[in-house]
């Protein structure tokens, strides 16, 4: 059984009998608008409660991946909402990119039902896990067609997700026995880190681990990443940066807190918007030309692509005559990856390889 009720407290987690976004407005992006809502549709009488104890009986073959049951029930405070869940989730829900690829990354592709919202194609090394998971919307969708996947779990990439206009509030999705999770880093309403750092990032991952059941494979998961950012070699002699994320008449840009600012920082550059107190903010082009970054980070996406971005800094005279744009130092990195995530660590040590590339042409 699945129960949320909505109260405004600092963030935490309490395992019962246990020791143990930064994020854009949606307006910022053309794509974000919610899938057009469907005719209610007739819901699944009862959601699956694989993992109490009628699941002992079912065949093997029929259970999805192994749980461990220590520490449930759970109780944590995610964006100001209080989530308690008696067992691990079985059957999941996911909402943009950074959620399903968490799952993915802790080995959880079987129990995702549905996602939608994806930013991107998924890593090749979860390709062939992703490959039969079932989209349900290629934008936000609506709490029909959210319903209809009978989830015992919404686990969204973004806290805008739960709207009356989207997946659905959260207090009602509760009362039908749907519980729901945000991506830490991505709460507006309440509980957002104030600075994000990779410590952040890797709490996150543990915070994951055990609302999935599966402590010891997150434990190892952020080992693994900590070595990864380990060898990460920052740039030399830190260069500036412009993080360009979408926008042309006022470019929306990477700020001074969150996902960009993090790994701006960690790959050895210094943001130009890193005094501006937001994770994604405007910036006006008189600022950037102004600032004249040694690089420009763009953000690749399908309906704002690098290769467009380019285009607009060469066809205007103005952005032209940047030293980035004339000299064509240019970093980029996938939509998917600008968000904090189980890729953070990646796209950091990518941002530093791609300028060592640029020092070597």
């Amino acid at each position: 059984m699945l129960m949320d009720t909505g109260l405004a407290m600092a963030r935490h987690v309490v395992p019962a009998m246990r020791s143990d976004s930064p994020y854009m407005p949606l307006p910022a992006y053309p794509e974000n608008l919610m899938a057009p809502r469907i005719a209610p549709l007739a819901l699944v009488p009862a959601l699956l409660l694989t993992g109490c104890a009628a699941s002992a009986a079912a065949p093997e073959d029929s259970t999805p991946t192994p749980t461990e049951t220590a520490g449930f029930p759970l109780t944590l405070v995610n964006c100001g909402f209080e989530v308690t869940i008696d067992a691990a989730p079985e059957r999941v829900v996911t909402i943009k990119s950074t959620s399903t690829e968490m799952m993915l990354a802790l080995g959880l592709g079987d129990r995702i039902v549905g996602t939608a919202f994806p930013d991107g194609p998924v890593p090749e090394q979860w390709a062939d896990d992703a490959a039969g998971i079932p989209v349900l919307a290629p934008k936000l969708p609506n709490e029909e067609t959210v319903l209809a996947a009978a989830p015992d779990l919404v686990y969204a990439g973004w806290e805008s997700a739960f709207s009356a206009d989207a997946a659905g509030d959260r207090a009602e999705l509760a009362s039908l026995g749907v519980a729901s999770y945000v991506q830490p880093a991505a709460c507006q309403s309440a509980d957002q880190p104030e600075s994000l750092d990779f410590e952040e990032v890797f709490r996150e991952i543990q915070e994951a681990g055990a609302l999935f059941g599966v402590p010891d494979r997150a434990a190892e998961l952020v080992a693994e990443q900590r070595a990864q950012l380990d060898a990460v070699e920052p740039a030399e002699g830190t260069p500036t940066a412009l993080w360009w994320s979408s926008g042309t008449d006022t470019p929306y840009v990477g700020a001074g807190k969150g996902a960009p600012q993090l790994l701006l920082e960690t790959a050895g550059f210094a943001n130009i918007a890193a005094d501006v107190d937001a994770t994604w903010a405007p910036l006006g082009w008189e600022a950037i030309i102004a600032a004249d970054p040694d690089v420009i980070v763009l953000v690749d996406s399908d309906w704002n692509s690098a290769e467009k971005k380019k285009a607009y800094l060469a066809g205007n005279p103005a952005t032209a005559a940047m030293t980035a744009v004339r000299e064509q130092r240019y970093l980029v990195i996938p939509f998917a990856a600008s968000e904090a995530g189980v890729r953070s660590v990646e796209a950091a040590a990518s941002l530093a390889r791609q300028y060592a590339e640029l020092d070597a042409r």
